[in-house]
């Protein structure tokens, strides 16, 4: 989920592949047929030739602007969000944008060596997109996906912890408070960091608050790989109940991993690149290559695999993070897109329903 500075060639490791045109003989085995790019192409289209494009729950055609465009409290791109239902809030999480200098810091920090430290910038917003609020987490990760627990007055972040100095991704699962304005470090004693796949990195994690569950994402061998926790028992420190589900199917091409989510009987994956020029992979008259996936935690089974095709217009249109909004009632699939302007990135998000 690279941000500002990246250049536009993914990391190998860090990479979500997936089945295309030829199924793969393991999807098939489970009785899904998923379509093809010239299926998907033309927004629309399955309207007049089938049922609605599901994944999972969520109808993909069904996607409407939650968050217009908007400004974060850095300039650098975002890379997930979470939802605080209880209270109407929006937290976003983006790598520190350069030449920032804290209190505590000798000169201004370049913006790689923040990311290669895993340092990143929380913002905290109304659900107008309002700022209301912001922390810088040093040490923590990338902040591919996240979530927010609200317990009476206080919010609890849940993000990547102890980040890997070689990648700036995260390889724990740390807890703590947030406190508007401050500065934290992953080592300070007031992080509740937890292990609960030991050895695996890019670990990143979601909540499922209505079902009291915990999504840890994560790669172990080389692979993208889920893990759902009781919340309880995550907290508890009893993980070997875990359920876990391999990700990865057969290839068709590189697809950036842009966030997960959990809800009811599936895990939610986004995976997608920002648009190209003309002559590259991903232009912009191709309508995007941002797919949401779905996949059933109790067998494992690919449900659905749909291509994205709100906001064909929005300039650079990255797809960052996702997460389920329970507002209204109403169970909502969100995900965000980094918009490019001429100094900063904006962040928009678009909600799906069942």
């Amino acid at each position: 989920m690279p941000s500002m500075a990246d250049i536009q060639t993914p990391f190998s490791r860090r990479t979500l592949l997936f089945a295309g045109g030829g199924v793969a003989a393991a999807i098939a085995a489970g009785g899904l047929t998923w379509a093809r790019d010239s299926e998907v192409a033309e927004p629309g289209a399955a309207e007049r030739t089938g049922p609605p494009p599901m994944a999972g729950e969520f109808d993909i055609r069904s996607g409407t602007e939650l968050l217009a465009p908007t400004q974060l409290f850095n300039a650098t791109g975002p890379q997930s969000f979470a939802f605080d239902d209880t209270n109407g809030l929006i937290y976003t999480l983006q790598t520190l944008q350069a030449a920032i200098h804290l209190s505590d810091e000798q000169e201004p920090v370049a913006a790689a060596d923040r990311k290669r430290a895993g340092d990143m910038c929380l913002t905290r917003l109304t659900s107008t997109g309002e700022i209301i609020g912001y922390m810088y987490l040093r040490g923590f990760g990338h902040g591919i996906s996240f979530g927010v627990e609200p317990v009476g007055k206080r919010t609890y972040l849940w993000v990547e912890g102890s980040a890997d100095p070689r990648t700036g991704y995260g390889r724990s699962v740390a807890r703590t408070l947030f406190k508007t304005g401050t500065t934290l470090d992953s080592s300070d004693p007031a992080v509740t960091h937890f292990d609960p796949v030991p050895g695996a990195s890019d670990v990143t994690p979601s909540l499922d608050l209505a079902g009291g569950r915990v999504l840890v994402s994560h790669e172990r061998d080389d692979e993208q790989k889920f893990a759902v926790y009781q919340m309880e028992d995550f907290l508890a420190g009893r993980t070997e109940s875990a359920r876990f589900i391999n990700a990865g199917v057969q290839v068709r091409e590189e697809e950036w991993f842009q966030g997960c989510a959990l809800h009811g009987d599936f895990i939610y994956i986004l995976t997608g690149n920002p648009y190209t020029g003309k002559s590259g992979a991903n232009p912009q008259k191709s309508g995007g290559n941002t797919y949401i996936s779905a996949i059933d935690v109790n067998t494992g089974k690919a449900q659905g695999r749909q291509r994205v095709t709100v906001a064909p217009d929005l300039p650079y249109r990255e797809p960052e993070g996702m997460a389920i909004s329970l507002a209204g009632g109403r169970p909502g699939l969100c995900i965000g897109f980094s918009v490019k302007t001429r100094d900063y990135r904006e962040l928009t998000l678009y909600r799906f329903t069942s």
